[in-house]
């Protein structure tokens, strides 16, 4: 399944998805409030992008806004991208019911449609890496809009969870095939024989391999665990599995200064 074949399931899936998506998660993830992953870690907590008062801040797969939104609401300059339609609407009904509005643009991560040198901090909350084939690509693309010294951060699902079926329960801790299968996962509608959703996988040593790549410096890797008293479920994540296992990963890596970019770009229209 290659990049093409990826955006072309996934953004309709996405909007297919999207309001049930908000009305589930819509209350835990909070309308102004920046949450890393399933086990409820807040960017307040955490301080992965560190200070963004007055900061030029991007979004990279940023659904309804609610983590730029934050981003905004403690002093920075929120920017979102999605590649769903249906998603950024929901931003937009929130921008209103909030008074707190996030600029936004249908796009991907692939091809990312600002200049060079534009942001101080790009990231991404489960939000796009994971869907992407060619992730070279985006992780270039970062590199390219990032200021020398800007951040780079990501929550993705912990590599290792790939060895695991997706399942809630105690059966979801049986490793059920390789680490290093990099097959995607791709799920087929019955009807049509369409491909409806599609997932890839990346090893913690190829994640490494692409950010030192693109001339970043990783200055953390978090593994959440599980907090007391959480008992929410969320696909296969849960307090069984997250108890013993870590489900998600956080990347956070900064730009050198002579970091390599690809070529530049104008802004204007995605691809």
């Amino acid at each position: 399944m290659g990049e093409e074949e990826s955006r072309r399931a996934n953004g309709p899936d996405w909007d297919r998805y999207a309001d049930e998506y908000q009305s589930t998660h819509g209350e835990f993830l909070g309308d102004v409030g920046f949450v890393w992953g399933p086990e409820g870690l807040t960017e307040q907590e955490a301080g992965v992008l560190g200070d963004v008062r007055g900061r030029d801040v991007l979004e990279v797969g940023s659904g309804a806004g609610q983590c730029s939104r934050w981003i905004t609401a403690q002093g920075g300059r929120g920017y979102g991208l999605d590649l769903s339609f249906r998603q950024l609407q929901h931003a937009r009904r929130i921008d209103e019911s909030t008074g707190i509005a996030v600029p936004s643009v249908l796009g991907t991560a692939t091809h990312l449609p600002f200049r060079d040198d534009s942001f101080d901090v790009v990231f991404s909350s489960f939000g796009a890496l994971q869907f992407v084939h060619d992730i070279d690509l985006a992780v270039a693309e970062a590199a390219r809009v990032l200021r020398p010294g800007g951040r780079f951060a990501f929550s993705i699902t912990h590599p290792t969870r790939w060895m695991f079926p997706d399942d809630p329960t105690a059966e979801g801790l049986l490793a059920s095939q390789s680490y290093w299968d990099r097959t995607p996962y791709v799920e087929v509608e019955d009807e049509t024989g369409e491909v409806a959703y599609v997932e890839h996988h990346r090893t913690l040593g190829d994640w490494v391999a692409l950010l030192a790549g693109a001339g970043f410096v990783i200055t953390a890797l978090l593994e959440p665990e599980w907090p007391d008293g959480h008992d929410r479920l969320w696909g296969g994540w849960s307090a069984t599995r997250g108890r013993l296992t870590p489900g998600t990963a956080i990347f956070a890596a900064d730009r050198l200064a002579h970091a390599p970019a690809s070529a530049p770009r104008e802004s204007g229209p995605t691809a």
